[in-house]
């Protein structure tokens, strides 16, 4: 990889993994319009590192209250917010984890075009704005239960098909059933942890089961830079999201999946 593949790639990831934008799109868009190589299962494994360091750094006081409390639960049989958050955590990865086995070859093998790209980056940005707007604000994250958590863990597996956003659909579910903005991303943030785990572990034993030479210069490089874009990211989305909303989000989703569709029926 060029350094500016590497530099690019591991920014966009940790700018993508967390706003409502898809971060598979914007990883496979290089390769698919630029003709850029394929950047390879080890520095997968490394950008995904990197956004998982970003995540455990930036919520470190609440997820060791969730596992603390969790820990404490199991032991003593008492529920308390903190450790009924975690159950719901898990709850809500199990539907992702259940279509990842059941249709990842299939989503690899038919639903990595740019025209699939281009309509789910546009119809699910529309979902976006649309929950934003007519969603009321009034739950927090003590007002999660058997049922959203579930709603918003069946949106989290429609992730799997590139251009849907997997933080973009898990915070759409949120607001259309009524939790406020800070709530919807917090949980989408705190839920992104296990899948982030799950496939940065998978590929990782992909990586060591395979025979590729590694460049240990560039997965360094992709560590860092994702992390740092990752967490500023966090940060600024969190510190800004009430103010400018998810209408953003939706413009730029929308202005994308029309030049893609422009790029696949015109050019």
């Amino acid at each position: 990889m060029l350094w500016y593949h590497i530099v690019f790639l591991a920014v966009i990831q940790g700018l993508t993994e967390f706003l409502p934008i898809s971060s598979s799109a914007h990883l496979i868009l290089p390769a698919q319009l630029l003709h850029w190589p394929d950047q390879g299962l080890a520095f997968d494994v490394a950008v995904h590192v990197g956004t998982l360091m970003a995540i455990l750094g930036y919520f470190r006081k609440d997820i060791f209250a969730i596992v603390v409390a969790w820990f404490v639960s199991l032991k003593t049989r008492q529920s308390t917010p903190e450790s009924r958050l975690a159950w719901w955590i898990v709850l809500a990865t199990l539907p992702a984890c259940a279509a990842g086995l059941l249709f990842d070859d299939f989503i690899s093998t038919h639903l990595r075009s740019l025209e699939v790209i281009a309509y789910t980056t546009i119809g699910f940005g529309v979902l976006l704005w649309l929950s934003d707007k007519y969603g009321t604000s009034n739950k927090t994250e003590r007002d999660f239960g058997i049922k959203s958590v579930l709603c918003i863990g069946f949106a989290q597996a429609l992730a799997l098909i590139p251009g849907t956003s997997r933080s973009g659909i898990t915070m759409t579910a949120a607001r259309f059933l009524g939790f406020g903005r800070e709530a919807a991303a917090k949980f989408s943030f705190l839920l992104s942890i296990p899948l982030i785990l799950a496939a940065g572990g998978l590929k990782t034993v992909e990586l060591a089961s395979s025979n590729l030479a590694v460049d240990w210069g560039s997965i360094l490089a992709g560590v860092i830079l994702s992390a740092i874009s990752a967490y500023c990211c966090i940060y600024l989305f969190l510190k800004w999201l009430n103010t400018i909303g998810f209408f953003p989000f939706f413009i730029y989703r929308l202005v994308l999946g029309f030049i893609l569709l422009f790029i696949v029926y015109i050019l």
